[in-house]
Formats: structure tokens, sequence, C-alpha cells
């Protein structure tokens, strides 16, 4: 990590601000992409040097949503006849889709919400939610507030940090590995949830 600050920190600020944002953005579309450690990055370089906290968080927020939104639309748009043919209907039985969507429609609000702080399943949540219709209001709202408390959260952990690199790493590998740890509960209990309900009958 030390290597890629020290690279970052050589950018001009625009080009810092564009990067951070992209990062941040990203993620929705490349879950590998480490979005949480930009941001962390990010709130290392405003308290280390000239660069605006406030404009940080502005940037890898708006980002972040736009790429969740982008996805949460084209899965609106595509999702259904995706997984009415070809690969996708062996992923999902239209039984399947309909308890899906009667989920969302029950507890879309928070788990959308929740889904914001665990990784790999933030940038799942919104592909279905698009994929069953889920009105725009109930997804914008979740998604914007745990998205600004997540990346806000992450900035000031940088500003904390300061030049001490090796204590950020530190802290944020403990937390990604909590999160993570989370987001493993949650892929095995769809899992289960997957294979338990393939056949119609057991759904209804």
């Amino acid at each position: 990590m030390t290597e890629f600050f020290m690279w970052l920190d050589r950018l001009p600020n625009l080009v810092l601000y564009l990067l951070l944002g992209v990062g941040a953005g990203i993620e929705n579309l490349v879950p590998a992409v480490p979005a949480d450690t930009f941001v962390a990055i990010g709130g290392v370089l405003a308290g280390a040097g000239d660069l605006s906290a406030t404009w940080i968080f502005v940037g890898t927020w708006a980002c972040n949503v736009a790429g969740a939104l982008f996805v949460y639309r084209m899965s609106h748009i595509r999702g259904p006849a995706f997984f009415e043919r070809g690969v996708g209907r062996y992923l999902l039985k239209p039984h399947q889709m309909r308890r899906m969507k009667h989920f969302y429609e029950r507890w879309g609000t928070p788990a959308i919400f929740l889904s914001r702080f665990l990784p790999g399943v933030r940038a799942i949540v919104p592909v279905f939610a698009g994929a069953t219709h889920q009105p725009w209001p109930r997804v914008v709202v979740p998604l914007t507030i745990a998205s600004a408390i997540w990346y806000g959260g992450l900035i000031r952990l940088g500003l904390f940090a300061g030049h001490n690199l090796p204590q950020l790493e530190e802290t944020l590998s403990g937390l990604n590995r909590g999160l993570a740890f989370g987001a493993g509960v949650v892929g095995v209990l769809i899992a289960l949830w997957w294979y338990r309900t393939r056949r119609p009958g057991d759904s209804e």
C-alpha cells in the first residue's frame, strides 16, 4: 500500500479526485476492485496534503451511488429477459424470481441498506432489485444513505490515520475481514435458499 500511496501522492489533485471517484464507482461493476482502500487512502491524502476531504467524499459517494444505480437500471431493463432464457434460466427459475420479488417488497429497504456495508454483496443486491422491478425510491434512498455513511466513515478513518499507513492498513484489514465474514454468512444463506427452493413446491 505504501508504494501505491506514494504514486497517488505525485498525481495532480484533479486527477486524484477523478481516480478516487472512478475507483469507488467501478466496484459496482467489478467487485474485486478495492474501492474501500481507495477511499480510505483519499482520507489520508486529505489529512496530509491539500486535498479537500469534502470533495473526496462527494466524488466517491456520488460515483459509487451512480454506479449502483446504473447496474440497477440495466438490470431493470434487461434482467427479467436474462433470467427467462439462456444461462439465466438455470440460475433462477420463475418461482424463485417470484419469491425474491416478494422478499424485496417486504424487506428490500433494510436489505439494500445493510448490503452497502458488505463487500461483494453490495454489488449483487442492486442487480436483483432491478430484475424484480423494485420502485426506484425503495432502492435509491437506502442505497444513497448507506453509501454516505460508509464512505464518510472511511474518509474519517483515513484522516485520523494521517501518514501512519501501516496502522491504516492494519485497521482496514481487520475491518475487511469482519465484513468479509459477514458477507460470507450472507452468501451461504443465499446458497441454501437457492438450493432449497429449486423445486416449485418448496417455494410456494
